[in-house]
């Protein structure tokens, strides 16, 4: 039995809760296939959320679709890791273009895996996001990254007058957001986190700096911090 059927909510409680098509959910399904497979190996994520895989990845992820403006051509993944949410979401959403930024190179030969055994065409970006040229998206998204005022430091060169950043956050996102405010001029909101009791999804638009200098990482170093795996 795999690790996507053994936890009480598996892939018919996904579809479910998310209406998915029975195509979307095999894909979905050979997804958790490659990921289980490469996890026993690579430690992609935490051993002990294999069993709740269904509800702690793909619909914590999964739960941001509904958040996407129909009008979204493009959507930035920063930070994706094993492919939580860029990945997911790019299933989901076969109309948008999704760029994953991953630094680290294991992770997007395994992003890469993970994409052909699903049949999704998504972009992987295999670089430092400080390294990166600014580019525009409609929406940007991240999951385990970063404090809220770095993550908009990321954010910022991916980021037009009109996008949306839907951020996944835990229990800290009160204490971030106010952090946040003192760096950062944006129109900000809470949804609640319908996988998380404790947690939120922060939507940011009109992201600006304020006339107090954003933080810097006064050395280059790891983008994100050690045990963001979720």
């Amino acid at each position: 039995m795999g690790p996507e059927t053994r936890g009480a909510f598996g892939p018919a409680d996904f579809a479910a809760r998310t209406g998915v098509s029975r195509e979307t959910l095999a894909r979905l399904k050979a997804y958790a296939d490659v990921l289980a497979d490469w996890n026993a190996r690579h430690n992609l994520i935490a051993k002990s959320t294999l069993p709740d895989l269904w509800r702690r990845h793909f619909w914590d992820s999964a739960q941001l679709a509904p958040l996407i403006p129909d009008t979204a051509r493009s959507l930035a993944d920063l930070g994706s890791g094993a492919g939580f949410p860029g990945l997911v979401l790019a299933v989901m959403l076969p109309h948008l273009a999704v760029t994953l930024h991953e630094a680290t190179a294991k992770k997007c030969a395994f992003l890469r895996a993970a994409a052909e055994r699903m049949g999704v065409t998504v972009t992987i970006e295999n670089a430092r996001l400080e390294d990166l040229p600014p580019r525009r998206f409609d929406v940007v998204t991240a999951r385990a990254l970063a404090p809220l005022p770095k993550l908009l430091e990321y954010a910022q060169n991916f980021v037009g007058p009109n996008s949306v950043c839907l951020f996944l956050k835990g229990q800290n996102v009160g204490a971030e957001l106010t952090q946040a405010h003192k760096c950062w001029k944006m129109k900000a909101s809470q949804a609640p986190s319908q996988t998380d009791p404790s947690g939120a999804i922060v939507v940011v638009r009109k992201l600006g700096p304020s006339h107090v200098a954003s933080p810097k990482t006064p050395h280059p170093g790891r983008r994100q911090p050690k045990g963001r795996r979720r």
